[in-house]
């Protein structure tokens, strides 16, 4: 019986008891040597001629699944080259779009910016001035009561 799990294949053992089987028919056919040596030759002269019918055939079919192939792959290249020419196209105009709408803003906001950055400005210097003023008056003050409640110190020098 035969065991799938070996790894044999069917078609080897199909082969080998198809050889087998031929070996046992040559030895006992009812032709005499030459007779069979001269059948075995004009078999082996069909079956040459058949596989190389069969190669030649095999290889035309390649060769032609090959050139089909590779004519496939170089449309679908120049289909996918057109339709990234086409992508890098909208995008550069998109970017130029935006890039413009973007220089617009900037023209229109810039002396909005330039007058609010100047108020600002104004502002901060109002407020240092401001600060500063509130500052001295305070330190005024400070100093007016420190000079209040502390006594004058004694100077003792030597005579």
């Amino acid at each position: 019986m035969y065991d799938y799990r070996r790894g044999e294949s069917i078609l080897g053992a199909f082969l080998l008891g198809g050889v087998v089987g031929a070996v046992v028919g040559l030895l006992f056919a009812p032709r005499s040597g030459k007779e069979n040596r001269e059948f075995i030759a004009a078999k082996a002269k069909d079956y040459w001629g058949e596989g190389m019918e069969f190669y030649d055939t095999a290889h035309e079919k390649v060769a032609e699944v090959y050139e089909t192939g590779r004519e496939k792959a170089t449309e679908t290249a120049d289909e996918l080259r057109v339709k990234i020419d086409a992508a890098r196209d909208r995008l550069r105009s998109q970017v130029e779009t935006v890039s413009s709408q973007a220089k617009d803003k900037v023209v229109e906001y810039a002396p909005v910016a330039k007058e609010t950055v100047h108020k600002v400005g104004e502002a901060v210097k109002t407020g240092v001035e401001t600060a500063e003023t509130k500052a001295e008056g305070l330190l005024d003050k400070v100093a007016e009561k420190a000079a209040v409640r502390a006594p004058e110190p004694e100077l003792n020098l030597p005579e």
